[in-house]
């Protein structure tokens, strides 16, 4: 596919802004996808190409988190391992089976996940009790990998929740290990659309170069901030992709409202 100048410096704007608000809290490709489609990128070419640069953001948004010591990588290896097959059995599921069905259940989803952001007592940076063990976490974050191979949208800002609500870690350790686990489900879809011929390689490398900026702002001042900058953040980002999913008429959950 070819491009004209302006519409390449608009995805370029684009991945730049996704990146700084994904390092923060997630929620990313509610940006970027929508517009590689609004550019003419077929949908499927779309998901691809945003794998590719939110990889090398991803990626990116972890190195600035592990210089500032907060990412354990030791801890949450074995649940990256799992996020990783999840997302590769979620992105060759996804190219057998409709996944229309999911949009219905996702902005429920996103509203508690909200609510749970907007109520509960505040996070600080210290670590608290994890309610799940190493093979616990590994399962959920199994499950959440599946479900951004399938699927993909929130699936960061689900993992932060994750990191807070079962695994015990104040909100910026949240975010830099959910980063972590984020990147290995983005390399499985990555491989999975590379293996299917469906990546957009120019476009999504410059992307990625803007992606990576981004990501690297957004890290420095998610620790800078902390849960005063993010916590808002996860909610706002909740709330509009919520809005985005139900703007679409034909999500499943229209069809079982009562007309």
């Amino acid at each position: 596919m070819e491009f004209t100048a302006e519409i390449v410096a608009f995805l370029l704007a684009i991945a730049f802004v996704a990146g700084t608000i994904d390092a923060m809290a997630g929620g990313g490709g509610l940006l970027t996808i929508p517009a590689l489609m609004a550019a003419g990128v077929p949908p499927v070419a779309a998901i691809a190409t945003n794998k590719l640069q939110s990889a090398f953001g991803t990626a990116s948004a972890c190195i600035a988190y592990w210089r500032g010591g907060h990412l354990d990588l030791r801890r949450f290896a074995m649940p990256a391992a799992g996020a990783f097959l999840g997302s590769a059995a979620g992105a060759f599921t996804v190219q057998h089976v409709d996944p229309g069905f999911l949009t219905a259940f996702v902005p429920v989803l996103l509203i508690l996940m909200a609510i749970y952001f907007l109520l509960a007592p505040p996070m600080g940076e210290m670590d608290r009790h994890a309610r799940l063990g190493p093979v616990g976490l590994t399962a959920v974050s199994a499950v959440l990998g599946f479900y951004d191979g399938f699927f993909g949208p929130g699936a960061g800002s689900f993992l932060t929740t994750m990191m807070v609500a079962l695994a015990g870690l104040g909100l910026v350790r949240a975010i830099a290990n959910a980063k972590f686990l984020n990147f290995a489900t983005n390399v499985a879809g990555l491989l999975a659309m590379i293996a299917g011929g469906k990546v957009l390689w120019m476009l999504g490398l410059g992307m990625a170069a803007s992606n990576i900026v981004g990501n690297q702002i957004g890290a420095r001042l998610a620790m800078r901030f902390g849960g005063r900058g993010v916590r808002p953040l996860l909610v706002l980002m909740s709330v509009a992709l919520t809005v985005k999913l139900l703007s679409d008429p034909a999500n499943p959950i229209w069809a079982w409202l009562p007309h």
